[in-house]
């Protein structure tokens, strides 16, 4: 249960220890999602500062004792270079039992199953497994990481391999469920590295039942989850209102309605009792 960063190319400010730390100690998270962007100014064009961005989060997340999901934030295919990145982290930190890979974020609809994405996992799951032979992969589906059901009809070639869920609940309701325990009913494994209260644009309505649903059933399945996002961009899906601090001192007004629904969800179930850490003359 934890959080994800946002893109590493428009919101790096939180790639930081004393944000991790804070939301391991407050919110109780036990996972951390590293967004390294690859499109939009992001890896492809400036692969050693963004890089250098992951390298951060896992050295913190290690420190911190934290799984770290290390995310080819991406929307279209580019397997040589996905390939040649993962073998490189596989290689460095192969060797750390809390290291989580996500080959590709969120493939388009367009992107078929087994035309694209299924041998360009293969690809990316030869290349890690070189260098690391047991730590968790989980690989993209398409049409935004959503068509679970179809990946478990035709899963990749491999061990410890999960399959990427995503939803947002005011968008995504019991049609998405029923895909997903479809694929489950299969025997494949499903990881939601992404998830939000809102409407799918991250920036429209809020559903607080329809999130706990999800929570409910993601808990009773043993699914781990990750919400989007940790930024402070003027969207709901943002746990942190504009300005928020990025040491890790954020107040509790510094935190958005989404922000509050997720902390309390992952304070249940780390079982963290109320009220915060923090003093009332800190907030």
């Amino acid at each position: 249960r934890g959080m994800s960063l946002f893109w590493s190319q428009w919101i790096p400010r939180y790639y930081n220890e004393a944000t991790l730390r804070r939301l391991r100690d407050d919110w109780g998270i036990t996972v951390i999602r590293a967004a390294l962007a690859v499109e939009h100014g992001g890896y492809l064009e400036n692969p050693e500062a963004e890089a250098a961005k992951i390298d951060r989060v896992v050295e913190a997340a290690t420190k911190l004792g934290l799984y770290v999901i290390i995310d080819w934030h991406a929307h279209h295919p580019h397997p040589d270079e996905a390939s040649a990145y993962f073998a490189s982290v596989a290689a460095k930190y192969g060797d750390r039992p809390n290291i989580i890979y996500e080959t590709y974020n969120e493939p388009l609809p367009e992107h078929g199953w087994a035309t694209v994405l299924k041998p360009y996992h293969a690809k990316v799951v030869a290349a890690i497994r070189a260098h690391d032979p047991d730590n968790i992969i989980v690989l993209g589906t398409r049409s935004w990481s959503q068509d679970v059901d179809e990946a478990a009809a035709d899963p990749v070639a491999g061990a410890n391999l999960a399959y990427t869920l995503h939803f947002y609940a005011a968008s995504h309701k019991q049609h998405y469920r029923d895909k997903a325990q479809a694929a489950l009913d299969r025997g494949i494994a499903l990881f939601v590295t992404e998830y939000g209260t809102t409407q799918a644009s991250g920036d429209e309505s809020i559903d607080p039942a329809e999130a706990q649903i999800w929570w409910d059933w993601m808990e009773a399945r043993g699914i781990s989850y990750a919400n989007w996002s940790i930024a402070d961009k003027d969207e709901k899906s943002a746990i942190f209102r504009p300005g928020t601090a990025t040491d890790g001192t954020w107040r509790d007004a510094d935190i958005t309605e989404s922000g509050r629904l997720v902390r309390a969800q992952l304070r249940k179930m780390a079982g963290i009792d109320e009220p915060s850490s923090r003093t009332r003359e800190e907030r």
